[in-house]
């Protein structure tokens, strides 16, 4: 027999030997294994985007110093800090005068050495559970008009623990200026403008006179599960002026303006 004919005749004996002896082990009652299948690795959980939430401000502002200390705070108090990215932008209604590009503000040379200072401890501190504690506290000062304005910011910074020095060379190097123009670009180029302060907005929509409300628009964005404490036993509170969207944005006309 030709040895090429021989080796399909071995390959085929082979395989009805096993195939028998597999009938043999199962007609006696025992279990064959079979392969397992490959196992399918499932891929990572879904990463559920954070709100973004923006505070457009400036310092001096009544309106703002009252948010900032008694609304925006509930950010942290309510554990809302974990669903959104909060970056808070400390200009507001200022403008530049030409043509040595003076910052002027509304409240003045105060406010405007206060924003800065802000816009360097945000520069000096990036993580927002850091920076806004200084923030909370100078625009509590402010309310109680306990300190000057340069005293004020540096006892927030003993009573918190914080070391003044990156702030205070942030200011003394002119980098606070150069925060100061980019925020005074990012204000200048919102779309819509803004027309007063604060100026709140979730995930690119403005919330107009309803920024007080601004947690249930948060909750209302976030998409992920379980949602925070704050958000659970709250329905989304929309100004009656309005009409929510699927994100629980306001689009709110605009009856008056606030500038002060």
């Amino acid at each position: 027999m030709d040895s090429f004919n021989f080796i399909p005749l071995l390959v085929l004996l082979s395989f009805l030997f096993v195939y028998a002896s597999r009938s043999s082990f199962e007609d006696q009652g025992i279990n064959v294994q079979s392969t397992p299948e490959p196992r399918k690795l499932e891929g990572p959980p879904t990463k559920v985007e954070k709100v973004e939430l923006v505070l457009y401000y400036e310092t001096l502002c009544p309106y703002c110093k009252e948010f900032i200390v008694k609304e925006l705070i509930k950010v942290f108090d309510r554990g809302l800090i974990n669903i959104v990215n909060l970056r808070l932008v400390p200009y507001g209604n200022a403008h530049i005068q030409e043509p040595d590009k003076t910052i002027v503000c509304q409240h003045g040379p105060d406010e405007c050495y206060l924003n800065s200072i802000q816009a360097c401890a945000i520069s000096s501190w990036p993580d927002v559970k850091q920076h806004f504690k200084l923030i909370h506290c100078v625009e509590n000062q402010t309310i109680e008009g306990k300190q000057s304005k340069e005293e004020g910011w540096k006892s927030c910074c003993r009573k918190l623990g914080m070391n003044q020095k990156p702030v205070q060379d942030c200011y003394d190097s002119g980098l606070e200026r150069k925060l100061i123009l980019q925020y005074a670009n990012e204000t200048n180029h919102l779309v819509p403008h803004h027309t007063y302060v604060p100026w709140v907005v979730v995930n690119n929509q403005p919330l107009y006179d309803d920024y007080q409300n601004f947690v249930s628009y948060v909750c209302k964005a976030y998409k992920g599960s379980p949602k925070p404490e704050g958000c659970r036993s709250l329905l989304p509170k929309i100004n009656s002026a309005g009409n929510a969207d699927s994100n629980g944005q306001a689009f709110t006309r605009v009856k008056r303006s606030r500038n002060n």
